[in-house]
């Protein structure tokens, strides 16, 4: 099986590399040599390769700064994703895309399902939804993978990155607690999306976030918490508990970001790991590195 990897030096791609490897002869490009904003460079690179499977896990991610510059976030996450979908159906690839849980206005007070309407409160989210249906329009062999709160050892930051420097360096932090969600380990998720290849499930949108529950002021804690146990050098003493209105940031964030693992769980025959557990393996891979 010839295997494209769209965004090797995010996060996600770094953990997805070594697992797609073992598949088939993988194609790995970055965002220098696939510019999801660059319709023709879209098209030639795919063109060269002729890829079986297209995992594009490429996004513009900056929550904040979109707001600033949603014509380049609609082109990545949207118009991108759609020239993708284009090109994996000439071929008859399968496209396997990640999305986002901010599709979903955050509403709600029971876990999301594939199927609950979407309402994105910030260009992010409308742009990552323009790219679900994006890839809904053209058909083909396709899976839509949402997730949530994903951190993880590669990449440039993520939470717990941030919170492991800034705990080694201040007393105290204040952190959101009106904000719940699933953290969700970049392995597990890439361990669920290579199942998912290997189970070929019917085309469609799954939900994958690693079980359980917390805001992110629980994750700040917990996050120390483990990483004293490992013997991280940390200097904070004090969380303090914030609200979101004390926090003001450019883009509004969903308030309840929880997904359902119901259809995911039936199509790679287990629940995911607890966001807790998999926090602690992922310290233990950061501390080894």
């Amino acid at each position: 099986m010839k295997i494209l990897l769209a965004g090797i030096n995010g996060q996600l791609g770094q953990e997805l590399h070594p697992m797609l490897v073992k598949l088939g002869d993988v194609t790995w490009v970055d965002r220098e040599t696939l510019d999801l904003s660059q319709p023709d460079m879209i098209r030639q690179v795919i063109g060269e390769v002729k890829p079986d499977l297209i995992v594009n896990a490429c996004a513009y991610t900056a929550v904040d700064k979109a707001e600033s510059e949603p014509d380049l976030a609609m082109a990545v996450n949207g118009s991108g994703v759609g020239i993708l979908a284009a090109e994996a159906l000439k071929l008859g690839a399968r496209l396997i895309h990640v999305s986002t849980d901010y599709v979903f206005d955050g509403s709600q007070s029971h876990p999301y399902q594939e199927t609950d309407p979407t309402n994105p409160i910030g260009v992010y989210g409308k742009s990552k939804l323009a790219g679900e249906e994006a890839i809904q329009q053209v058909g083909g062999d396709y899976i839509i993978v949402r997730t949530a709160w994903v951190y993880g050892v590669g990449g440039v930051g993520n939470f717990v990155k941030t919170m492991l420097r800034l705990g080694s360096s201040r007393d105290e932090l204040r952190v959101v607690t009106d904000q719940v969600g699933s953290p969700t380990w970049t392995k597990d998720l890439a361990e669920a999306i290579v199942c998912m290849i290997q189970n070929s499930p019917e085309s469609g949108i799954y939900h994958y976030t690693n079980s359980g529950v917390c805001s992110w002021y629980d994750f700040a804690i917990a996050i120390f918490e483990e990483a004293k146990a490992l013997g991280f050098p940390l200097q904070v003493q004090r969380v303090v508990p914030i609200t979101t209105a004390e926090y003001p940031t450019p883009a509004k964030r969903p308030a309840y970001s929880v997904l359902s693992h119901r259809k995911i769980s039936a199509v790679i025959g287990t629940h995911p790991p607890h966001w807790r557990q998999s926090l602690r393996l992922m310290l233990k891979d950061y501390q080894d590195n």
